[in-house]
C-alpha cells in the first residue's frame, strides 16, 4: 500500500463522495421514494381502520403488522437476493409491491382484505432490501461505502420524520384513497429509477466450501428454503466477528423501547401531545447528528474501535429516567442515546463487508430478523413492566440492562477483533511455506 493509499484510507469519506456515484444516487432516490410513501401508507391506513372500527387496539395490531412479516421473510426470502439478479430483485419486488398497495387504495375494500395485502407487501420488502444491502458494496467502495450507508440511515431517519409529519395532512386533505395510490405510485418511480440507473449484479461465485453447502441447500421448494437458511445461518453462527456484529446491533432492542414508551412516559409527565411527538423524535434526530459527526470526524481505521464502546453508551442515557428529571432533561438524554446509536452504521458495513457475496444476501435478512425479534421483545417487555411500575422505571431498568448487556457484547467485539488482527499477522508466514 502506498503512502497515498493509506492517506485517502484515513481521511473520512463524505456524503458528497457517495453521492458522487450515479448508480449510488439512482439507489438513494428509489429509497427515499419508498419511505416517504410507506410513512404516508402507515398513517392511511391507521386512519382508515380507526375510521372503520373505532377500535385503538385493532388500529394498533393493523401497525404492527408492518413489522411483523420480517420475522418470516427475513430468513425465508432474503436468500432470493444471493439466487437471482439484485437488481432484478429490487425492480421486482418494487412492482408486485406497487401493484398490492394500489389494490389496497380501491374504495371499499373489506379489512381482512387489506391486512392480507399488508402483509404481502411487507413479505416483499425483505428480498428488496437484502439486494440492496448486496449490491451496495458493489457500488461503493472503501470509506465511501461506509458513507453511503450513512447517506441510506440519515435518509431513513429523516423520511420517517417527514412522512409521518406530512401523512397526516395529505390524508386528512386528499383521503385514505388517494394517500395509498400515491404510496403505489413511490414504488412505481422506484422501480424505474433502479431500473435505468442500477448496473445488473449477480452474486458472486462462492469458494469451494460455500459451495458445497450449495450444493447441498440445492433443493427446490420449502426444505430447499429452509437449507439454505440453516447454511447461512451456519456461515453467520461459525463467525466470532459476525456474531459480535449481530448482538451488538440488538442493542437496540434496550434503546427502541422509548419509541414504545413514548406516549405514556408523556402522560406520566403531565405533558401533551406534543410531548409524545418531541419523545418520539428524540432518538432519530440523535442518530442523525451522531451519524454525520461520526462519518465526518472519525477516521475509518478508529471506527471499529467505537463499536463497543457507542454500543454501551446508547443505553447510559436511559438510565437518567430513574431521578424523574422534568421534558427538556430527558429529551436531551435520548438525543444522547440517539447519537450514540450510529454505531449501528460501521457495524452495518462491517457486516455485509465481512460476508461472503454468495451469502450477503441471506446474511442480511438473519441479521435483521434478530433485530426485528428482539426489538419486539424489548418494547413488549418493556410496556409489561411500565404497567407494573410506571414508564419512567421501565426505561431506566432497561437502559441499565442494556449496559450490562452491551458491556458483554462488547467485550466479545473486542476478542474477535484481537482475533482477526492475530489471524491477519500469521497469515502471511503461514503461507510462506506453501508458496516455497
Amino acid at each position: 500500500m502506498t503512502g497515498g493509499d493509506q492517506r485517502e484510507d484515513d481521511r473520512p469519506a463524505t456524503f458528497r463522495d457517495a453521492l458522487a456515484v450515479p448508480a449510488f444516487r439512482w439507489l438513494w432516490a428509489g429509497q427515499l421514494l419508498s419511505i416517504l410513501g410507506d410513512q404516508v401508507a402507515r398513517v392511511a391506513l391507521s386512519v382508515l381502520v380507526f375510521d372503520r372500527t373505532s377500535s385503538a387496539a385493532l388500529t394498533a395490531l393493523t401497525y404492527a403488522l408492518t413489522f411483523l412479516p420480517d420475522l418470516v421473510a427475513g430468513p425465508l426470502l432474503s436468500g432470493l437476493a444471493d439466487r437471482f439478479p439484485r437488481r432484478r430483485v429490487m425492480v421486482v419486488t418494487d412492482v408486485a409491491r406497487a401493484v398490492l398497495v394500489g389494490a389496497m387504495a380501491i374504495p371499499g375494500m373489506p379489512l381482512p382484505a387489506l391486512a392480507v395485502l399488508l402483509v404481502a407487501g411487507q413479505l416483499l420488502a425483505a428480498p428488496f432490501l437484502a439486494a440492496r444491502s448486496a449490491i451496495l458494496p458493489h457500488l461503493l467502495t472503501g470509506d465511501r461505502y461506509v458513507a453511503g450507508n450513512a447517506v441510506i440511515s440519515t435518509t431513513y431517519q429523516v423520511a420517517q420524520v417527514l412522512g409521518f409529519a406530512l401523512g397526516g395532512p395529505l390524508v386528512a386533505l386528499v383521503g385514505v384513497s388517494p394517500a395509498l395510490a400515491v404510496d403505489a405510485a413511490t414504488f412505481v418511480v422506484s422501480a424505474v429509477v433502479l431500473r435505468c440507473g442500477l448496473p445488473e449484479q449477480q452474486a458472486l461465485a462462492p469458494d469451494d466450501a460455500a459451495g458445497h453447502a450449495d450444493r447441498g441447500s440445492a433443493r427446490p421448494g420449502l426444505r430447499g428454503e429452509i437449507a439454505r437458511v440453516v447454511a447461512g445461518a451456519r456461515v453467520v453462527g461459525s463467525d466470532p466477528h459476525l456474531r459480535s456484529l449481530i448482538g451488538l446491533a440488538c442493542i437496540s432492542a434496550f434503546v427502541v423501547t422509548v419509541e414504545g414508551l413514548a406516549a405514556p412516559y408523556a402522560a406520566e409527565l403531565g405533558a401533551g401531545t406534543a410531548a409524545v411527538g418531541l419523545l418520539l423524535a428524540a432518538n432519530p434526530l440523535g442518530q442523525v447528528l451522531g451519524i454525520l459527526l461520526l462519518t465526518r470526524l472519525v477516521a475509518p481505521t478508529r471506527r471499529s474501535r467505537l463499536i463497543g464502546p457507542l454500543a454501551v453508551a446508547s443505553c447510559v442515557p436511559l438510565v437518567v429516567s430513574v431521578f424523574g428529571p422534568p421534558l427538556w432533561v430527558l429529551v436531551v438524554a435520548w438525543v444522547v442515546s440517539g447519537m450514540a446509536c450510529a454505531y449501528q452504521v460501521p457495524a452495518n458495513a462491517t457486516f455485509v463487508t465481512s460476508v461472503d457475496d454468495a451469502r450477503r444476501g441471506q446474511a442480511f435478512g438473519l441479521a435483521v430478523t434478530a433485530l426485528r425479534v428482539t426489538q419486539g421483545l424489548g418494547v413488549l417487555l418493556a410496556g409489561v413492566l411500565a404497567q407494573r411500575t410506571s414508564p419512567s422505571t421501565a426505561v431506566a431498568v432497561g437502559g441499565a440492562a442494556g449496559v450490562v448487556v452491551a458491556l458483554v457484547m462488547a467485550r466479545g467485539w473486542r476478542r474477535a477483533r484481537a482475533g482477526a488482527v492475530d489471524a491477519r499477522e500469521a497469515g502471511p508466514a503461514a503461507g510462506t511455506p506453501d508458496s516455497a
